[in-house]
């Protein structure tokens, strides 16, 4: 039996269980064991679980919820700096972060346990654009931009996801809504996850190609399902902005 001291925190209602551990601690978690926590049913439940490692450096793992990895998450590493700040302690405004996808600064502003902070994305690319899409991008993860269709059922959004996804060997598939030049509405189906109340990468995603497409400028709010993202863009370098909220100290006893 082990017994595993975590925190619940979700952003814009993208939910993620994050633990925070020393270097020189061994490896614990696996896929199954993520999978397992991950469960809204029968574990604790959330979009993915999140590790950081804390030392001379600040580094993240990031687990979805089937257990696989992923690369970057926008929602994701501004609740993992959060807890990071909360469980160390800490004073800092601002804090570098490794992923899988490369260094990410994170700036956060909290008030107790409820906050508001932005993240140096990198640069946005491109990929091919797939039939009957607007677009292919790239930040850190792949993603597929589809122009929605409010006939569209979500059987038939899942159905199309599926699709474009093992076109891609496994991407996120962002719907994509234009209310104006400085709002878009988005929403998405997860590679890992499944629907997501939010996606700080996919937001990040459709407002460059929907500025590619001169749908919207480069300051740009994203509505997603669970609330509201920013997204800004200095050429092909994007900055997200976002709410980050604490939600629960979680202890998970796992046999």
């Amino acid at each position: 039996m082990a017994l595993r001291s975590l925190e619940k925190w979700h952003g814009a209602g993208n939910d993620f269980l994050v633990e925070v551990s020393e270097h020189g601690t061994a490896p614990w978690w696996s896929p199954e064991r993520a999978k397992a926590i991950c469960d809204r049913t029968t574990g604790v439940g959330a979009d993915g679980l999140l590790l950081a490692t804390v030392g001379s450096v600040v580094s993240m793992v990031l687990y979805n919820a089937d257990g696989s990895i992923a690369e970057m998450s926008g929602n994701g590493i501004r609740c993992l700096a959060a807890a990071v700040r909360r469980i160390t302690d800490g004073t800092w405004d601002t804090l570098d972060v490794e992923t899988v996808a490369g260094t990410r600064t994170v700036t956060l502003k909290m008030d107790d346990t409820a906050g508001y902070g932005s993240v140096a994305m990198g640069e946005v690319t491109f990929g091919e654009t797939l039939p009957g899409t607007l677009g292919v991008a790239y930040v850190g993860n792949p993603h597929v931009v589809v122009r929605d269709d409010a006939k569209w059922t979500d059987a038939m959004r899942e159905e199309l996801a599926e699709s474009l996804s093992a076109d891609m060997d496994g991407a996120n598939v962002e719907f994509l809504s234009v209310d104006d030049e400085t709002h878009l509405s988005i929403k998405v189906i997860e590679r890992g996850v499944g629907w997501t109340r939010a996606c700080g990468t996919g937001s990040c995603a459709v407002v460059a190609v929907a500025h590619r497409e001169e749908m919207c400028g480069i300051d740009v709010t994203v509505e997603n399902p669970g609330g509201a993202l920013r997204v800004t863009l200095d050429g092909a370098a994007a900055t997200l902005s976002g709410p980050v909220q604490f939600v629960a100290n979680v202890e998970w006893l796992e046999a």
